[in-house]
């Protein structure tokens, strides 16, 4: 058991990559905060880990609101004691088109999501790590897109970017106190934004977007589970500041 004895969060846990890092979590022995935006999502995989014989509590919260954030956290302690681990998934993006085509509502929620949750789960995480005194772990989903930017996603490339030089950054200011923090690019997968990225999800599109990937295929959720729980485990005590590339050699 690579995790036993930790809490987890791990945010937009209810569907695609964050189901899978919640349920690979629990499979290694830690107790999960099951944290989405849709409540019945969140019930339904917290619902699949204890039935499984894990340890699991359903938590609806939308990561750029400061008080749900807060009340994530608040849960994890409240549950389980304690808090270990933090895994920033939830994410948004706009629909594969002209930089200028996206609207500025479309733009403020993308950057709310995938910049500002990294900002609110920091502010209510990071106290209670230092409060416990041991250290911590942060691991953020960013994404190819902020490494190997293309046309059609750009506003949505930034903020992957912004992820991870906020990575970089954290890791350098809290690695004194044992805080590690990192994050994980992922080429994209079938989930549920597959079609935002591809801009239309039909057969010819995902068969020219896998060419571009030297293994031939799109990311499978557990291809990120097992890279999340790599980096969260003890294996990992030494590893922080990194964007890992779990892309097929999409970025080469």
């Amino acid at each position: 058991m690579r995790l036993a004895g930790k809490v987890a969060v791990v945010t937009g846990a209810g569907s695609g990559f964050g189901e899978a890092i919640a349920l690979r979590y629990a499979e290694e022995g830690a107790k999960v905060i099951v944290n989405d935006l849709n409540g019945d999502s969140a019930k339904r995989v917290a619902g699949g880990i204890m039935q499984q014989g894990g340890k699991a509590t359903a938590n609806k919260g939308d990561v750029t609101a400061s008080k749900d954030v807060k009340a994530m956290i608040q849960a994890a302690l409240d549950a389980y004691g304690q808090l270990d681990i933090v895994v920033n998934n939830a994410g948004y993006t706009h629909r594969n088109q002209p930089m200028l085509d996206v609207d500025e509502e479309t733009f403020d929620r993308v950057y709310a999501v995938n910049v500002k949750g990294i900002y609110l789960a920091a502010v209510h995480a990071v106290p209670v790590f230092r409060k416990q005194g041991r250290g911590g772990c942060i691991i953020t989903t960013a994404s190819t897109a902020g490494l190997r930017p293309r046309p059609g996603l750009t506003w949505y490339n930034g903020s992957k970017g912004a992820a991870i030089t906020l990575t970089k950054s954290m890791a350098a200011e809290l690695g004194p106190e044992k805080i590690r923090v990192n994050c994980i690019c992922p080429v994209a997968g079938d989930t549920p934004l597959l079609p935002m990225f591809l801009g239309e999800d039909t057969p010819e599109r995902r068969a020219k977007f896998i060419a571009t990937v030297p293994m031939g295929r799109l990311s499978k959720p557990m291809d990120i589970a097992n890279a999340c729980l790599y980096l969260a485990s003890d294996e990992a005590e030494f590893i922080t500041g990194v964007a890992l590339e779990v892309d097929g050699g999409r970025c080469i």
